[in-house]
């Protein structure tokens, strides 16, 4: 029987795009199946996860401003938003590689966040391809997979930090990118994003369950932790406004909500 640290190790490392997709997808059956075995295996770093050979990995302040008028605008659109979802499939694969001994619920949630975030990434990659570009095409930058290499020592921080402040930025960001979108006609990628937002709810509530099942085992309070660990993580990096409605759907409490708009609203 494969392992399934190894097998998500394997789709971690895999390069080429619609490989990793076709491979996070053939895992997550195999998981369906209970094909994969939970047996721990010896962890090691990964500082850069696999991706096409051909991307440029910049500052976010060195990635350059296009108008959504221009066929070249909407394409990097389009490539910013599929790096995002690339690199969510293997954010969602190393909270699977990196840690052990959690309830089989965690990887069931996990699993199929990596196979949703394929999903996003095949659409955004198919639009992407009929414009003339591909993935890999336009710089992109490292700010996600930094964040965990940086939360690779504790899930209940990974928890905190990835879904439920990174990923959940997605929740905030989506829409005022869906209503420039319809200002320029482009149905298509509304509709992508309306699944992805959708979706993304989802990923976030996982993150939130998970989070504040570490917390009770340690007997620490959520609130309290959370903003510790935005305070030391992302001082003078958070920025408003925030999608409560979607927020709250995700499981955040109003005082969390709170806390958000007060301290970076």
């Amino acid at each position: 029987m494969a392992n399934l640290f190894e097998t998500a190790y394997d789709c971690i490392m895999v390069t080429d795009p619609l490989e990793k997709v076709r491979t996070t997808q053939e895992v997550a059956q195999l998981w369906r199946n209970a094909q994969l075995s939970v047996t721990t295996v010896h962890l090691i770093s990964i500082p850069t996860p696999g991706q096409p050979v051909n991307l440029q990995l910049v500052s976010p302040k060195q990635l350059p401003q296009r108008k959504l008028s221009t066929l070249e605008g909407r394409a990097a659109l389009l490539h910013a938003l599929a790096h995002i979802e690339f690199n969510a499939i293997n954010l969602a694969w190393d909270a699977i590689y990196r840690f052990h001994d959690l309830p089989t619920e965690f990887y069931t949630d996990w699993i199929q966040i990596a196979e949703e975030e394929s999903q996003h990434f095949a659409l955004l990659q198919a639009q992407l391809q009929q414009l003339g570009y591909d993935y890999g095409d336009f710089p992109a930058h490292n700010g996600l997979w930094e964040m965990a290499v940086d939360t690779a020592h504790d899930p209940l921080v990974r928890m905190a930090l990835v879904p439920r402040v990174l990923e959940a930025r997605g929740l905030d960001a989506t829409p005022p990118i869906i209503a420039k979108l319809e200002q320029q006609d482009l149905q298509a990628i509304v509709d992508i994003l309306h699944i992805i937002l959708r979706d993304e709810i989802g990923h976030v509530a996982a993150g939130t369950r998970w989070f504040n099942y570490l917390c009770n085992i340690q007997q620490l309070s959520p609130q309290a932790t959370f903003s510790s660990l935005i305070y030391k993580y992302f001082k003078g990096r958070l920025k408003g406004q925030f999608n409560i409605e979607a927020r709250l759907a995700a499981g955040f409490t109003q005082a969390e909500l709170n806390y958000l708009k007060t301290t970076f609203g």
